[in-house]
């Protein structure tokens, strides 16, 4: 008994092939592991090492779910181990490590195709890697022919250096001081924003950039309190987190997408908004005329008494912008405000911004298509992932300036030269991360 307690811990297994397998498979993976650039003895660790096989072939996920199934069936084999076959928990335990070895076979099936393109090897080596994963491992690890594409280090670069920057809280005007935004997946930290610092001031409009996946709606859900990051974020001297049920309703947020009831009219609409935003013991007329003005400034008046179903694009889009704004925020932020609008009703939709901005507030807009109206907004900000995928602050500043910084005339093309090549980008994201730290200690 003790040897096989012995045995189900070291290689999972008790019968003689499945611990010649397993032997293989070890020895195969100390070569494999020696040729990926990770430490050759992590092919020893029980369960462990299969996750590094995933990590070997950038599978981490894949590897992390194939490690916590094979934990459980070796925790649940010794656990049987000790029980009689007729015995009621024995019976109810069987069909649980069924069901944890077609999991871990699904997401191995998955690392030994990540392994085959890896090694540049056809997929009928899947065939005899499934039953036999062991022979195929001493191949893969021990023979010249089959060489890596590449190696761990590869795909986890050195991104760049952390500014160390810090923006002055100023009375008036947007201030975000963000140290990090993260997540915990498969047990490890991941960054989604690092290093983020800036000051803006009020009547600024200002222009969002950034590739997918670069940290912009993130980004925005971190300034209006909606995500929460490790940050300090003071509007008009209130600060956004301490003070959140405050501050709210100095922040209005408009997403891509409206959630706008069709049936009702457009005045419904906004009085319903206003029930909701503006305080509750604000006279009636107050708030009437307040709908008044909001309607007056996205010119919806006409329309005032028309079925939200049937406004065209341009109008539907106003409406949903004069929900959030019924409330006079200080800050306002839109994401991708003009997506589906042809390029008459997205200009005339931002020169109504670029006047809210001229009363004294603070626009940010997300949009994919700047260079139509980038004439309008004051400042820019370029978010770019780093090597590690990380959101991070590549630049700062005014509109001509980043011309200059980047070396390029098009907002759009710059957009491209800081996404990764395997976008369809120049792969310069550290760079102007980078260079633009530098500019901030100077």
């Amino acid at each position: 008994m003790v040897l096989k307690v012995i045995l189900t811990l070291i290689f999972g297994a008790t019968s003689v092939w499945a611990i010649v397998d397993a032997s293989m498979e070890i020895i195969g993976l100390w070569g494999i592991f020696r040729k990926c650039g990770i430490k050759p003895a992590l092919s020893l660790v029980p369960c462990l090492r299969l996750y590094y096989l995933g990590l070997s072939v950038a599978r981490e996920p894949e590897g992390w779910m194939i490690f916590i199934n094979h934990v459980l069936i070796t925790l649940s084999s010794l656990l049987m181990l000790f029980l009689p076959s007729t015995s009621s928990v024995y019976l109810l335990i069987s069909p649980f490590v069924l069901v944890f070895a077609i999991i871990e076979l699904v997401y191995s099936i998955r690392v030994y195709i990540a392994l085959l393109e890896l090694f540049q090897a056809r997929r009928r080596w899947l065939i005899l890697a499934i039953p036999v994963f062991g022979i195929v491992a001493i191949i893969f690890g021990w023979t010249k022919k089959y060489q890596p594409q590449w190696k761990v280090t590869d795909y986890q670069e050195q991104a760049a250096g952390l500014s160390g920057a810090t923006a002055r809280v100023m009375d008036e005007g947007l201030t975000v001081n963000l140290e990090e935004r993260s997540v915990t997946s498969f047990f490890k930290k991941k960054y989604l924003l690092r290093d983020i610092h800036m000051y803006i001031k009020p009547g600024s409009m200002v222009l969002l950039l950034g590739g997918s996946g670069a940290g912009k709606t993130t980004f925005l859900n971190a300034v209006n309190g909606y995500e929460r990051a490790n940050a300090k974020v003071v509007l008009n001297s209130g600060d956004v987190y301490a003070d959140y049920k405050k501050m709210q309703y100095e922040i209005g947020f408009v997403p891509q997408q409206d959630l706008m009831r069709g049936s009702d009219t457009v005045l419904r609409t906004l009085s319903d908004a206003a029930l909701l935003r503006l305080p509750i013991d604000l006279p009636q007329a107050q708030r009437k005329k307040r709908i008044m003005e909001v309607m007056e400034i996205f010119g919806l008046e006409p329309v005032a008494g028309s079925l939200v179903d049937k406004l065209s694009g341009g109008q539907r889009k106003r409406l949903s912008i004069a929900m959030e704004f019924i409330s006079n925020p200080s800050l306002f932020i839109l994401d991708e405000p003009d997506s589906g609008l042809d390029g008459v009703m997205a200009r005339e939709l931002f020169e109504r911004l670029r006047a809210i901005a001229d009363q004294g507030k603070i626009i940010i807009v997300i949009t994919h298509t700047p260079d139509r109206v980038i004439d309008l907004f004051d400042n820019v900000i370029v978010l770019a992932k780093d090597a590690n995928r990380t959101g991070r602050l590549a630049y700062y500043g005014s509109i001509d300036d980043a011309r200059g910084f980047f070396g390029k005339q098009r907002m759009e093309e710059i957009v491209m030269c800081i996404n990764r090549q395997e976008e369809g980008g120049e792969g310069r994201a550290d760079e102007f991360i980078g260079k633009f730290a530098e500019v901030q200690h100077a």
